[in-house]
Formats: structure tokens, C-alpha cells, sequence
């Protein structure tokens, strides 16, 4: 009876050392990171977000999320090596193929911020992201169809160009980082239609499936004049319709502009061809968001 009372006793010895151990000593292996982030969009099938914590230089993945029709995050808590979190500079938000065999970041960083004491704040301003505010963005536009000659369907093709600059250019857009590009839009009958994607703004845009059999100016634009998606008609009046340059991930697998989107322009109901139109800036299309480690 003697001996058991000791062999308890020793048992409870021990078991209090070892917690206390591991309290004192040792402390928690994994706390976790929780983010907050507003303005995120359905990436549609094949694509999801991936987080990363940069760890002495190396990314860390901190796991990867979707995101439904109505902004929810699938997964907002993650658990994190405190190793990690005390060793990390930074947090950067990617747009990944899903399933993705590459362990790597993609090039396409959404949102980043400065990881300190446990916390940062998301933006896409951040160098790790897109790197620019984008609160110098402006940009006009024109309604004219030059590749099928002149005074015919004026009103059915648009132009990011000014005619009295000889023509010149008329988009004021910081250079995107590797992972991004821009693309015009004409919302049409509800319907956004592609002007194509470009990444210089005094150059063509890299097509013209709606243009005429002539060439365009070497600007972004598209006239709207042949190949009509289903339910829309070329040619066609821009007159009320929405313009719209958009920052597209690349690569990008959506026929609709993605949730970035600088500029609007709405034409007016009475457009005359020719005449430039200003474009607004809509810089609250952009996501923000933080993330805290507990």
C-alpha cells in the first residue's frame, strides 16, 4: 500500500513539472492568424486565394480560401507556427490555380502590408501587391469606328485617345507589376464586352475581334462592329452606356471585368462622336483588409 502511495505521488510529480514545462518553458507551438478582408469576388472555379507570411525573406503559406457570390471568406482562421509570426515581415494575399502543384506564390498579389507586432493592415497599395494607390488615375475616351472608315457607325466603338492631341493618349495609369494588366469594357444592354487587354496605353491592345476589316489607331479601343456575343446586335450606340478600365489577374479565366476597377466613364445619353468624355476614378471598388495574430 506504501509503495503505490508513492508511485502516485511521484506520477503526479511529474505530470505537474511537465505541464508547468510546457507552459513556462515552451509555450504554445501554433497561435492563430485571423483575417479580415472586405471587397474580395467569387474567383469562379479553378482559382483560389492563398495567403503568405514572409519569414525571413521566404513566403509561408498561411492556407488557402474561397470566396462566394456575397463576399464570405470559406476560412478566416489559420493556424500559424509562432515561430513564424514572430520571425514575419510582411503578409501578402495571392490569386492561385486551384489545385496549384507549385508550392511558390503566383505573380498575382492582390493585397499586402507590413507584419508588426502581430498584425497588418491589407492594401493594394503596398510594393508586395499592386503597388500603387492608383489616386493619380484618370483617363478619357471617344466614340468613333475607324476601322470601317470614317462617318459610319460613329457611335459603336470607343477609344482611349484624344483626336486634337494628334491623336495621343488619354489614360493616366501607373505600370502593373508582373501577374496584372488592364482591359477595357463597354457595358452594353447589361452585357460587359472586352475592348481588349493592354499593359502600354499608347499602344494597340492585344485585339480586335469586333473591329473592321481596316486597321485601328495604336491605342486601346475596339470598335463594335462584327461578331456580336449572343443577345447583343453590331453595330450598336454607346450613348448611356458604361465604360470601364479594369485590372485583371493573369492569368485571368472570366469574361467579366475582375473586382479592380479604376475608372469609370459614363457616356452620355446624347454622345456626339469624336468629342472626348472624362472617365471617373472608382478606387472604392478595392479591396482592404487586415490580418491579427491571438
Amino acid at each position: 500500500m506504501k509503495k503505490l502511495w508513492i508511485l502516485g505521488m511521484l506520477l503526479t510529480t511529474a505530470l505537474l513539472y511537465t505541464a508547468c514545462d510546457d507552459d513556462d518553458d515552451n509555450g504554445p507551438v501554433d497561435k492563430n492568424l485571423q483575417l479580415s478582408v472586405n471587397g474580395l469576388t467569387d474567383l469562379g472555379s479553378g482559382y483560389a486565394y492563398e495567403g503568405w507570411l514572409i519569414v525571413n525573406g521566404t513566403p509561408k503559406s498561411t492556407g488557402v480560401f474561397t470566396v462566394d457570390g456575397s463576399g464570405m471568406l470559406s476560412k478566416s482562421g489559420f493556424k500559424i507556427p509562432v515561430s513564424d509570426l514572430s520571425n514575419a515581415s510582411a503578409f501578402v494575399l495571392t490569386i492561385e490555380p486551384s489545385p496549384d502543384s507549385d508550392p511558390a506564390p503566383s505573380e498575382a498579389h492582390i493585397l499586402a502590408g507590413d507584419f508588426s507586432n502581430g498584425s497588418a493592415n491589407l492594401s493594394v497599395a503596398h510594393t508586395a501587391a499592386l503597388g500603387d494607390d492608383f489616386g493619380d488615375a484618370a483617363g478619357k475616351y471617344i466614340l468613333a469606328t475607324p476601322t470601317n472608315g470614317p462617318d459610319s457607325d460613329e457611335n459603336s466603338g470607343v477609344w482611349f485617345l484624344d483626336p486634337a492631341l494628334g491623336p495621343g493618349a488619354t489614360l493616366n495609369l501607373p505600370t502593373l507589376p508582373a501577374g496584372w494588366t488592364y482591359e477595357g469594357w463597354a457595358v452594353i444592354g447589361g452585357s460587359p464586352v472586352t475592348t481588349g487587354t493592354f499593359t502600354q496605353v499608347d499602344m494597340a491592345d492585344d485585339a480586335a475581334p469586333f473591329s473592321g476589316d481596316q486597321d485601328g489607331p495604336p491605342f486601346p479601343g475596339e470598335d463594335f462592329l462584327v461578331n456580336a456575343p449572343t443577345g447583343l446586335t453590331f453595330p450598336t450606340d454607346l450613348s448611356g452606356t458604361t465604360i470601364v478600365i479594369s485590372i485583371e489577374p493573369v492569368p485571368d479565366n472570366s469574361s467579366a471585368p475582375f473586382l479592380l476597377k479604376p475608372l469609370l466613364g459614363n457616356v452620355p445619353a446624347d454622345a456626339d462622336s469624336h468629342t472626348t468624355y472624362e472617365m471617373m476614378q472608382n478606387l472604392n471598388s478595392f479591396p482592404t483588409g487586415s490580418v491579427t495574430s491571438n
